[in-house]
């Protein structure tokens, strides 16, 4: 049965339908996930009867429940120590028995090849697996490792949170030598890879990703200097230092990141990008790697990818009602540019996804070109650019313009060959979403002119224009009111008596703000505007009409928030410009 799908094993087995199958994968596609835990969820089928099936889909072992015996270690062979507690629970897997340099395991989820590739890395042994159901094996482990207390938690174990937490505690005081620093980068090759894979170094990569994604932060940096490392998470758009681990530990850290990333271990001269798929509990994480030469040693930047974290529906990014009406509107034409504009990291791409996602119909072919793939979603054709072998966004496009399209997404035009591939196929019946790095919604139009294309063939093909940026939402357990003072806010009419400024508390780490919310300005391109184009009007005219037709620009949106105690005028104020 190993050629059969999950779902189609339990049709097969008789424990599931085929509607209640179709059921569960209509709701996969919206909330994303496995199928599998798509069917527990809704209560079709069972813990058991899943583990169960997916033993039988991939010819391993299953563990039920009844024979709970099967779930005990043999207790003669130090299998505690093989296997750290805080790995066997964090990662839901226990070390079951050890013959020569194979290690028996149970796992509730074989196919995560991120924890299995870390658990053959840790113990140094050839892993058989066998499946358990979840709650099972969070029974066996804690029974294992924690029915004596802490006891069983092994040495090695207690060294690496000793060695860690010296560093958390006492980071401005950590000195190394130059000496020292010279004869660990002059490690041979060999010995970075061995301890790369030596258990505490696996163990700090896993915690650096994991707080940072607990701390919902966005990016890692890890950054080497000549007697410390620096690390700092981006949260909510800041960096912020974080505790960092021992200086000696950067060149394995950096070997371990580069070895999951599938990067050129024994390159440290030039630039690399990468990327690493992680299944954290029950949601999937993908990481962006990028590293780059400097003075000290390779800087590590991951950039975090987190669906769970991040719903792909524009309802949730905070537009405005008649912003969102607009966006749907746009999108439900079958032709025509749809453009999402603004600086780096103010959400494009996250929007753009989202609006994507709208568009997601069985009767549409949809396609996209990005740099690199950021998000992998169920029925859209997704094709990542590779300039090195000469698929770049041109090349993608005139194939894609061959391939029958409904609606191209381009991840963004960044040249007149790739702009004017997207007009012509906005003029030959597709849908095209792409982004553009300008200021405002009116200078796109205007930028798109500087960079050679002409006003004629813009005036067919514009549908919408989203200029947009990301404000910092403040805390709902701190946030306090006051009133506003002309003195601050100038002549600025606020509709609210009160509005709201950040204070600071435990829950936000004292910065007053979590989380972020969309502030946007939404341009639909209407006869009026078109007239403006035709005759090469002014990026000021464009503007003007705009407004007169009732576009809220990027402050008047910023202070709606305000109005709605979401976030502070200074925030707002931080983010856009008034007009």
């Amino acid at each position: 049965m190993a050629h059969l799908k999950l779902g189609e094993v339990l049709v097969q087995q008789g424990l599931i339908t085929e509607e209640q199958l179709k059921t569960a994968i209509a709701s996969q596609q919206r909330n994303k996930g496995r199928i599998g835990e798509t069917l527990v969820k809704l209560g079709i089928i069972t813990e058991e009867q899943m583990a169960s099936a997916l033993g039988s889909q991939l010819a391993l072992p299953f563990y039920s429940s009844e024979n709970a015996d099967l779930l005990k270690p043999q207790g003669d062979q130090d299998l505690e120590k093989l296997v750290p507690a805080d790995f066997a629970k964090k990662n839901n897997c226990l070390p079951l028995s050890k013959h020569l340099h194979s290690l028996t395991c149970a796992v509730d989820d074989p196919l995560d090849f991120l924890k299995i590739d870390n658990l053959k890395r840790l113990t140094g042994c050839e892993i058989n697996l066998v499946i358990a159901t979840p709650t099972a094996l969070k029974k066996a482990i804690t029974d294992f490792y924690f029915s004596e207390g802490e006891g069983k938690i092994s040495m090695l174990d207690a060294a690496v949170e000793r060695t860690y937490s010296t560093s958390l505690k006492h980071d401005d005081k950590i000195v190394m030598s130059s000496e020292s620093h010279q004869a660990s980068a002059e490690l041979s090759l060999d010995k970075l890879i061995e301890k790369a894979g030596e258990a505490p170094v696996i163990k700090l990569v896993d915690l650096i990703i994991r707080q940072a994604i607990d701390e919902r932060a966005s990016d890692i940096h890890i950054e080497p200097f000549e007697n410390k490392i620096i690390l700092r998470y981006r949260i909510d758009g800041h960096l912020y230092k974080i505790p960092p681990p021992a200086p000696h530990l950067h060149l394995p850290i950096v070997s371990r990141i580069k070895i999951l990333s599938k990067l050129d271990i024994a390159e440290k001269r030039l630039p690399q990008d990468g990327a690493i798929s992680a299944k954290l509990e029950d949601r999937n994480v993908d990481l962006r790697v990028s590293t780059v030469p400097t003075v000290w040693g390779e800087k590590v930047v991951l950039r975090i990818l987190d669906k769970a974290a991040v719903p792909l529906q524009l309802a949730s990014l905070g537009f405005d009602p008649k912003q969102i009406e607009q966006m749907r509107k746009a999108l439900a034409s079958p032709y025509g540019l749809f453009f999402v504009t603004g600086p780096t990291g103010s959400g494009k791409s996250t929007t753009l996804y989202s609006a994507l996602s709208e568009t997601i119909d069985p009767h549409k072919n949809i396609l996209t070109v990005e740099d690199p793939v950021e998000y992998k979603i169920e029925g859209i054709n997704q094709v990542a650019v590779k300039p090195d072998i000469g698929l770049t966004f041109a090349t993608a496009l005139k194939a894609f313009l061959r391939q029958d399209p409904d609606v191209i997404m381009v991840g963004e035009v960044r040249d007149l060959e790739t702009a004017s591939i997207c007009i012509r196929a906005a003029l030959t019946g597709h849908f095209v979403l792409s982004t553009l790095h300008t200021n405002d919604a009116a200078s796109a139009i205007t930028r798109l002119m500087d960079i050679g294309i002409p006003n004629y063939l813009l005036t067919p093909s514009l549908t919408l224009i989203l200029a947009q940026r990301l404000a910092r939402k403040l805390c709902p357990k701190c946030k306090e009111p006051y009133e506003p003072n002309p003195a601050h806010h100038g002549n600025i009419k606020f509709k609210s008596d009160l509005i709201y400024r950040a204070k600071g508390c435990e829950a936000c780490n004292n910065s007053g703000y979590k989380g972020r919310i969309v502030v946007g300005e939404v341009l639909v391109v209407d006869n009026d505007v078109r007239a403006i184009l035709s005759r090469n009007g002014t990026y000021a005219e464009i503007k003007d009409v705009a407004r007169k037709n009732g576009m809220s620009t990027l402050f008047d949106s910023g202070l709606r928030l305000v109005e709605l105690g979401l976030t502070s005028f200074e925030e707002v104020m931080n983010v856009t410009v008034e007009y």
